[in-house]
C-alpha cells in the first residue's frame, strides 16, 4: 500500500491497515511525531473589560509544524479565536471587525438571543465594516461555540480557522464546587480534524468531499496537532467542542477510564452520568469530568467515522474518507501533575447539578416534519442537498411560529447520520426511532444527530420578526450546500 506524505504528519495515519489502539498509542509516543503542548486560546472576559469585547476576523498565515506555514484565517489571532466568558444576566456589546476579504458573519451558536443580533447569514459584515450587537445574556451557564454563517461559505471560513469558544458564567452555581480555573483543571478543546499536504494545510475539494464533508487527516485540539496537555493531579473540567466540518468523534481513553459528564449544549444535566464514551457531532458540546489523582498518562482517542463512507453508499475515495479507519486516533493526550500533591485538593462531584423547568409534552400546539435530503441530482436544489425537497433560498421563509408555543419537531435524514441545529432554541429529546431517547439524548439541546426519526420537543422563547431563525444541518458542507431551512416568529 502506497504511503502518502502526509501520513509522516500524522499519527493515526500511520497505521496503514489498522493495527488498533495499541499500535496508534505508540506511535503516538514516536519522538518523529514531536508532540506540541495543548495550545489554550485567550481569555476575554466580559465584566473585565466594561461589558465590551471586540473581535477581528483577518487573514494570517500559522505554523501547526515546524517550518511549514498554512495560510489560515482567525479572530484577533492567527488561527481560532479567544475565549469570550460572558455573564447570566449582563448585557454585552461585541464589535466584530471583517479585516477579510470577502463578506464574513458571527453565529453566537447556542446563545438565545433575538435572530436580528444572532448573526446568521442576514447578518453579513462587508469587508472593512464593524458590526456592534448588544447581546442580553439570559440563560443558564454553559459552553458555546461562536462562528461564521456566511451562505455558500461557512464550511470554508471555519475550516480556515475563524471559530472560538463562547462561555455562560452563572454566579448561582458557584457553589457546585466544579473545577472553574480556566487552563488549569477547566480546559476549552475545540476538536478539529484538517488535512495536511507536506505540513501544510490544504482545502480538499471536489463533489465527493461536498457531499460526504470534509475529512481531514489529522486531529488537532485548539488549533495544536499531537496536543499534550499537562494537567493537575485532581478532577478536571473538559469542555469538549466538535469544531469539525463534518467529523463524529466517538471519546473515550486509551486506558477505558470513566469519567462523568454533566452539561450538554443547553448547561448543566440533572445530575452527573458516569461513561467511559461520549460521541459528539459537529456543532455539539458536552463538559465532563475527569479524575486524573492517580497521576496516570491516559490519551482521549476517537474510533472511526462510521459516517465517513455514508455507510458503503458512495465509497471511500475523496475527502469524506476516514483516515482513521484502522482503529482508534489519538487526540489529546494528558499527563497530569504529581498525585501526591492533589490527593488532598480533591473536590466531589455534586450529585444534584442543575434543576431545569419542564415543558409539559401535553403543551404542545403543532407537530411538524423535517426530512433532510440527499438527492443525487446535485448540489443546491434539484434533488441535492435539501430540507423537505427544498434547498435553501435567502429570501424564502420556510416556517412560521408563534413566540411562545411549543411545538413537536420530528427530524429524520436520508443516506448517513446529520447533526440537526436549531437557531435560538433550547429543544429535547422525547423519542428516537420510535423508542425512548438514547441516554446520550438527555438534557437540553441545541444540535442532535438524527437518521432515524427524531422527535424534538421544541420551545420558542425568541423573536424573530426582524431576520429570521435558521434550521439546518450542521455538516457544514451541507449547510452550504442547500440542506437549510429559515423560520420567523409571528
Amino acid at each position: 500500500m502506497k504511503v502518502k506524505r502526509r501520513s509522516l504528519f500524522l499519527g493515526a495515519a500511520a497505521v496503514i491497515g489498522g493495527g488498533g489502539l495499541y499500535a496508534t498509542s505508540r506511535l503516538w509516543r514516536a519522538d518523529s511525531l514531536n508532540p506540541q503542548p495543548l495550545q489554550i486560546p485567550p481569555l476575554l472576559d466580559s465584566r473585565s473589560s466594561g461589558q465590551s469585547v471586540s473581535l477581528t476576523a483577518r487573514a494570517a498565515r500559522t505554523q501547526f509544524f515546524a517550518g511549514r506555514e498554512s495560510p489560515t484565517q482567525g479572530y484577533n489571532g492567527s488561527y481560532l479565536g479567544p475565549t469570550l466568558r460572558l455573564y447570566r444576566g449582563d448585557d454585552v456589546q461585541i464589535s466584530v471587525t471583517n479585516a477579510l476579504a470577502s463578506d464574513t458573519s458571527v453565529h453566537w451558536h447556542g446563545l438565545l438571543i433575538p435572530a436580528e443580533v444572532d448573526g446568521g447569514p442576514h447578518q453579513l459584515i462587508r469587508p472593512g465594516e464593524t458590526w456592534r450587537p448588544v447581546l442580553a445574556v439570559r440563560q443558564p451557564a454553559a459552553t458555546l461555540f461562536y462562528h461564521p454563517h456566511v451562505h455558500g461559505q461557512t464550511a470554508a471560513q471555519v475550516y480556515s480557522g475563524l471559530a472560538g469558544v463562547l462561555l455562560i458564567a452563572d454566579d448561582s452555581q458557584r457553589d457546585l464546587g466544579l473545577p472553574d480555573e480556566y487552563g488549569v483543571d477547566d480546559l476549552p478543546l475545540v476538536l478539529q480534524d484538517r488535512e495536511f499536504d507536506d505540513g501544510r494545510m490544504v482545502l480538499p475539494p471536489g463533489m465527493m468531499t461536498a457531499m460526504q464533508g470534509r475529512r481531514g487527516d489529522t486531529l488537532m485540539v485548539n488549533g495544536t496537532p499531537h496536543a499534550v496537555a499537562r494537567v493537575p493531579a485532581r478532577l478536571v473540567r473538559l469542555r469538549l467542542v466538535n469544531g469539525s466540518n463534518a467529523r463524529i468523534y466517538e471519546l473515550s481513553f486509551d486506558d477505558d477510564r470513566a469519567f462523568h459528564w454533566i452539561a450538554t449544549e443547553g448547561g448543566l444535566l440533572d445530575a452527573p452520568v458516569q461513561l467511559r464514551s461520549v460521541s459528539l457531532a459537529p456543532g455539539q458540546r458536552a463538559e465532563v469530568l475527569v479524575d486524573f489523582s492517580d497521576g496516570r498518562k491516559t490519551t482521549l482517542v476517537t474510533a472511526p467515522d462510521a459516517n465517513a463512507s455514508m455507510g458503503g453508499m458512495m465509497g471511500p475515495p475523496g475527502g469524506g474518507s476516514d483516515s482513521f479507519a484502522g482503529g482508534p486516533a489519538p487526540v489529546l493526550m494528558f499527563e497530569p501533575g504529581l498525585a501526591a500533591v492533589a490527593e488532598a485538593a480533591r473536590k466531589p462531584i455534586a450529585l444534584q447539578l442543575a434543576k431545569h423547568e419542564r415543558v409539559d409534552v401535553s403543551r404542545a400546539i403543532k407537530r411538524r416534519r423535517f426530512t433532510l435530503d440527499m438527492g443525487m441530482g446535485g448540489m443546491g436544489g434539484g434533488g441535492g442537498l435539501s430540507i423537505n425537497g427544498r434547498a435553501f433560498e435567502m429570501g424564502r421563509i420556510d416556517e412560521r411560529v408563534r413566540l411562545g408555543d411549543v411545538e413537536i419537531w420530528e427530524v429524520s435524514a436520508q443516506m448517513m447520520s446529520h447533526p440537526f441545529h436549531v437557531h435560538g432554541v433550547h429543544f429535547e429529546v422525547l423519542r428516537r426511532g420510535g423508542g425512548p431517547p438514547a441516554i446520550r439524548d438527555q438534557g437540553l439541546r441545541d444540535t442532535v444527530l438524527v437518521k432515524e426519526p427524531v422527535e424534538l420537543l421544541v420551545r420558542f422563547t425568541q423573536p424573530a420578526r426582524e431576520a429570521p431563525f435558521m434550521y439546518h444541518c450542521h455538516i457544514l458542507e451541507h449547510e452550504d450546500g442547500g440542506m437549510m431551512g429559515q423560520f420567523v416568529t409571528d
